[in-house]
């Protein structure tokens, strides 16, 4: 009798029943959503936060270069010492002091800032650029040579992207399809992680508290295996549904209550985006973002995804339930964690490194073929375009992987279950596989 579906139903059933489990499904939405909401409620006081720069220019060559903005307010100093100018700038706790002074035998001002805390990058690399472009025009001047017709002879280069079969594409859509395949990539990375070692712990706690004798008198080990780590996925499945329907009520509610807009929070990025319907050449590049989403391959994306999840979590998981079945506590588990945890550290990083430089080089279609690096580089892949032979090539040799690492992790999973008191190694696993 095949015993598979009651399996699968007691471990599901058992899995979503447990109170740890019910509250850290509810819990973990209300956590992750007060940090967002605190984060954004400290990003909306930083914002509000007007910084006061006390500018003393010795050399009257570019004081005239900074322009009062709303989050900026600069305060220019005339014929006042250093020390002067810093004891104003304490008494009016002021953001600091910028101090530009010719120094002898050096060809340009030095200049440095002095300030109580240690400023900010972007604001440091703001007043650098500034000043440098107000010296820049000055030596030019100096060399009789025109300012207005160097920045008239400027050109901007956008270069076209078009396939030979007609399709235009921009710089944005590699970004698009760069965050897609990321997102998709390190989901099932996160996964396969959190429900693997679910489905060891479950093994380990019905092996040490003996349950498991009473069980495997009736059932196949293998069955008993499958119904695990199907179970437990299924489990987990239900439980990242619940997160992504409460986190949305709960982010909804929040923005409300608190009167905080957590999806706009004060970037230039997001100013940028405010301001592109009055800006032509910004208003471009939205409407480039808008073309990149339109140019994914969506229906692609979302087979493959569906597909290269089930079978990656399934390959690993399998491997987590025999490492389970073999040893006796956690503690145990330690040296047989590394090759499972390397493929996938290694998929990441030739997702991050090498797919992002050249989704079609040799080293990422290769990766997109080994059964235990092509779930996550495929799925990096995909978005810019992967041929169909490819995806069911790679589909095949994950599925038939999966067929053979069920086979041997049955093996270990049917004499590893009812060995007590042995800490296993990888020579014994051996020994069990032959059995």
């Amino acid at each position: 009798m095949n015993h598979l579906p009651l399996i699968i139903k007691r471990e599901y059933l058992t899995k979503v029943r447990n109170k740890s489990f019910i509250i850290m499904t509810f819990l973990s939405p209300l956590i992750f959503i007060a940090l967002i909401a605190f984060v954004a409620y400290l990003s909306q006081l930083n914002s509000d936060k007007i910084r006061v720069i006390t500018i003393l220019d010795e050399t009257g060559m570019i004081h005239d270069v900074f322009k009062n903005s709303d989050k900026t307010t600069y305060n220019i100093l005339h014929g006042m010492s250093l020390e002067d100018a810093k004891k104003v700038v304490k008494e009016t706790e002021a953001t600091g002091l910028l101090h530009v002074v010719y120094i002898v035998n050096e060809k340009t001002p030095r200049v440095t800032f002095y300030s109580e805390e240690s400023p900010s990058l972007n604001l440091i690399s703001a007043l650098e650029s500034n000043i440098e472009k107000k010296l820049t025009n000055i030596n030019l001047e100096e060399n009789g040579v025109d300012v207005e017709k160097i920045n008239a002879s400027r050109v901007n280069i956008d270069i076209a992207q078009e396939s030979f079969e007609g399709e235009k594409t921009s710089k944005m859509d590699s970004i698009i399809k760069l965050i897609f395949g990321g997102a998709a990539g390190y989901l099932l990375f996160m996964f396969i992680i959190i429900y693997g070692n679910m489905i060891m712990r479950s093994v380990i706690e019905e092996k040490t508290s003996r349950i498991i004798e009473v069980i495997i008198s009736s059932v196949k080990p293998v069955q008993l295996m499958l119904g695990k780590i199907i179970g437990t996925s299924l489990a987990g499945i239900t439980q990242f549904v619940v997160w992504l329907i409460v986190g949305s009520i709960l982010m909804t509610i929040t923005s409300f209550v608190l009167g905080i807009d957590m999806v706009q929070l004060q970037t230039p990025q997001q100013e940028m985006m405010k301001q592109a319907m009055e800006n032509p050449e910004m208003n471009m590049q939205a409407q480039n973002i808008f073309n990149a989403f339109y140019h994914l391959p969506l229906t692609n994306l979302i087979i493959a995804f569906i597909l290269f999840f089930i079978g990656g979590y399934l390959l690993y998981s399998s491997l987590y339930a025999a490492i389970g079945a073999a040893v006796d506590n956690e503690t145990d588990t330690q040296q047989f964690m590394m090759p499972i945890i390397m493929p996938l550290i290694l998929a990441v990083y030739i997702g991050i490194f090498t797919v992002i430089e050249d989704p079609h080089g040799m080293v990422s279609t290769v990766f997109s073929f080994i059964p235990l690096t092509s779930p996550v580089v495929m799925l990096m892949r995909i978005p810019f375009g992967v041929p169909i032979w490819q995806q069911i090539l790679s589909l095949v040799l994950l599925i038939g992987s999966f067929m053979c690492t069920v086979w041997f992790a049955a093996k270990i999973y049917r004499v590893g279950i009812l060995m007590y008191g042995k800490k296993p190694s990888y020579k014994e696993l051996a020994k069990w596989i032959k059995y």
